[in-house]
Order: structure tokens, then sequence, then C-alpha cells
């Protein structure tokens, strides 16, 4: 007799914020993939360019840990107009020493919006001066709130600023983000602005065009590109990789494949076999960070399975100690073909 753990987004979201304790699961996450031997495929995605969407599966198996997570996420960017998400998705958890499914996940990507604002929370905080008060933050989505609380919990944030080709939206993100973390959100209606004088910057788009130029970059400012996870979306210039002391990469196999260094590789400004460091190794201390209080720092995030495999055992763990979600018998006769 097997039992499987039905956890609802609401559930989920009671047990499981943006917090310290989902940075520092985040965190560890990325030191995983420096120090032990991760399991980690090559996402697969489905596009379906008719209604612009697309579908991507990520895992990865951590040693040390009893668990390892499916994600299926789709993201459909015409969603809004619809009045829906442009992302949803679920998780499925299953024992890394039988197989055995051990929780689903419906999360409607409640989870990955959760590990990806910590992972750049985690970017900053090994990356961005200690002192970075002014944040600009591009894009008007879910994203774009979520990057921003992460930024508050490890930067004494200021003010910060919106950019989002939707100028009513981010008028109104603006409007709800100054309400809520209690200092000035702006919102500007040219990008480059936006950017000038930002101590982080961090782009939230779907966008497949450069949306920061590597003019604009300025010393002393740090970068985190969240929005490129796929090989045809590319929001920062290609230039800018140049610019960066350092360029960092959440998993360099990975952005090479699909992330701004994809771009720059393709536009022959960087060797295919350029090595980078990833953010695991800086967090371990296998590898410098910034250089200096004056250098342009970059961080491209792609998204990666360990992370969801990281935010799905937390959330598991916690949903048993607090009697979380609904467990459902299901059997299977011993010797019973698969």
């Amino acid at each position: 007799m097997a039992r499987v753990l039905v956890l609802t987004e609401t559930d989920l979201r009671r047990i499981v914020q943006l917090d310290a304790d989902a940075i520092d699961c985040v965190e560890q996450a990325f030191a995983a993939l420096a120090t032990k031997a991760v399991e980690m495929p090559p996402i697969m995605r489905l596009d379906i360019p008719a209604h612009r969407g697309e579908v991507d599966v990520k895992t990865a198996y951590v040693p040390d840990l009893d668990s390892f997570a499916i994600k299926v996420s789709p993201g459909f960017f015409n969603n809004p107009l619809l009045g829906l998400p442009s992302t949803n998705g679920l998780m499925m958890l299953l024992s890394a020493h039988t197989g055995l499914v051990e929780a689903l996940l419906l999360d409607n990507g409640y989870l990955t919006d959760v590990r990806t604002a910590a992972a750049g929370a985690v970017a900053a905080r090994h990356l961005a001066r200690a002192d970075a008060r002014i944040a600009a933050i591009l894009g008007a989505g879910m994203q774009t709130r979520l990057q921003l609380r992460a930024l508050t919990l490890v930067r004494p944030i200021e003010t910060a600023r919106i950019w989002a080709r939707d100028a009513e939206k981010a008028k109104q993100v603006a409007r709800e983000l100054t309400v809520e973390l209690g200092f000035p959100v702006s919102a500007e209606a040219d990008a480059e602005r936006a950017c000038r004088g930002a101590d982080i910057i961090v782009t939230t788009t779907p966008s497949d065009r450069p949306i920061v130029a590597a003019s604009w970059l300025e010393p002393g400012q740090h970068v985190t590109a969240m929005g490129s996870d796929a090989e045809h979306k590319n929001e920062i210039d290609p230039a800018a990789i140049l610019r960066a002391a350092p360029y960092v990469a959440d998993s360099l196999k990975q952005t090479r494949r699909l992330g701004e260094l994809h771009h720059a590789i393709a536009a022959g400004l960087v060797s295919e076999d350029a090595a980078f460091p990833e953010l695991g190794a800086i967090i371990c201390g296998q590898a410098a960070g910034r250089r200096s209080n004056e250098a342009i720092s970059l961080c491209d995030l792609t998204g990666t399975g360990v992370q969801d495999t990281a935010i799905a055992t937390l959330a598991h763990h916690r949903a048993v100690s607090a009697g979380a979600g609904q467990a459902i018998e299901t059997t299977k006769a011993s010797g019973e073909p698969a």
C-alpha cells in the first residue's frame, strides 16, 4: 500500500513563503551543484508557438536528499489578455530510494515563483554591493513583485523603479509595491532611465530581444537576468557579457545553450568553451565573486532542476510537520507490471 500526499496551491501558500528559509534553501541547492554529484539532465521543452506557449520539464537528483522532484512548468504569455496567469504548473516528488510517488504538489506555479525569486536574492546576496539601495526591475508581472520583495531580504533597498512595455501596468505595480514595502517605487516610461543610477537591475520578461543595452551599465551595478530560460529569449545586450566582472551562470552548461551567454556566443563575442564561474562555486568560496565596488556583475539565471527539488523537498517536509494536504492511498499488487 502506498500513500501520496496531495497539496494544493492553498496548502502550499500557507506553509511556504518567500522568506529567509526559502532563500537559504535555494542557496544550498546552488551549493550542491558545486560540491555534490548532482544528476540534472537538460531541460525538456515543448514549444506551442500558435499560442505563444511553452512547457518546460525540469528535474534533479541531489545526493543525500531522500526525494527528487519532476516539475512541469507551462508558460503561455498571451494569457494575461484572457485574464489568466502566464505561468502555471505542478511538481511531483518521488522517493530517491524506490521511485514511488510521495507527493503531488498542485501549486499552479507558486513554488516556481518562490524559488525563482529566492534565486534572485541569492545572486544579489553574493554579487551586489553590500550597500545597494536602489533597484530597477524590468517587467510588471508576478516576478517583478517577488524579485523586489526578495531583494529587500538581502540588501537595504530604499527605493525602486519599475519599467514595462505596458506603462499602465507598471504604474499599477509601482503603486501597490509602494504601499506594501513602505518605500517609494516609481514607474519609469523609459528603460534606460530606470537603469541609470540603479545599484541592482533585475530583468523579468519573456523578451526575445534585448531590453538592456550594454552601454547603459555603470560601474558598481549588479544585473540579474532571469527571463531568458529558452533559446529564443534574450533580455540583455550580448556585449554586456564582456563588461561583466564577473559574468556568473546558474549552470554554465545551461546558459551556453539557452541563457544570455548563449546569445553572446552566437554573436561571436565569446568562445563556446569560455570558462565562467557558477553561482554555486561563488557561494562555496571556490570562485571569486564581485571583484570591486566599481565592477559590473551579471548573473544569468535560467532556472535549474536542483532548485525545484530543493523547494519541493522543503514544502513536503513542512506539509508533513503541519499535517497539511490530503493523503491518498494507492494500491499496486506485488509483481504487477508497471
